[in-house]
């Protein structure tokens, strides 16, 4: 089933994450910005976790998880190891909600606002794994030109 490979595919992503996240040689450069890039790789972070929980957690799997997106962009110098455990809770979640669905939810309609276009549950999974891979290439991206 679909839900086993997007599984596989968050889980991936989201120690590759971890690893981005370690591989800052100097924590604060996790909180710095350049020129033409707005987002710290710390705010990325802050960001793939509240909208992996957000959408995936309190959505779908009922977390009770209350997303305050501004946050994730206005935080600044939250500690590396606050950021990592936040990933691998992230990690964990993501694993025990998506091992829940059934296929007839996969098949069910998601709306994120009653104005966009027609999508199922397996539709915005799949573009929620590829919102990741977009921001943890910009996370790497980052890295090195800071670093």
């Amino acid at each position: 089933m679909l839900t086993q490979t997007l599984t596989t595919l968050f889980v991936r992503d989201l120690f590759k994450l971890q690893e981005e996240i370690q591989a800052y040689t100097n924590e604060k450069d996790l909180w710095k910005v350049a020129d033409g890039i707005s987002n710290s790789a710390g705010n990325l972070c802050l960001h793939l976790v509240g909208n992996l929980n957000h959408f995936i957690g309190a959505e779908l799997g009922n977390t009770g998880y209350i997303r305050q997106r501004d946050l994730e962009f206005s935080n600044k110098d939250v500690p590396r190891d606050v950021l990592l455990k936040q990933v691998a809770d992230t990690q964990t979640m993501i694993a025990e909600t998506l091992t829940t669905l059934t296929e007839e939810q996969l098949q069910e309609e998601y709306r994120r606002n009653p104005f966009e276009d027609y999508m199922t549950t397996e539709y915005f999974l799949v573009h929620l794994t590829m919102h990741l891979a977009y921001h943890l290439g910009q996370i790497n991206y980052h890295r090195r030109i800071i670093s």
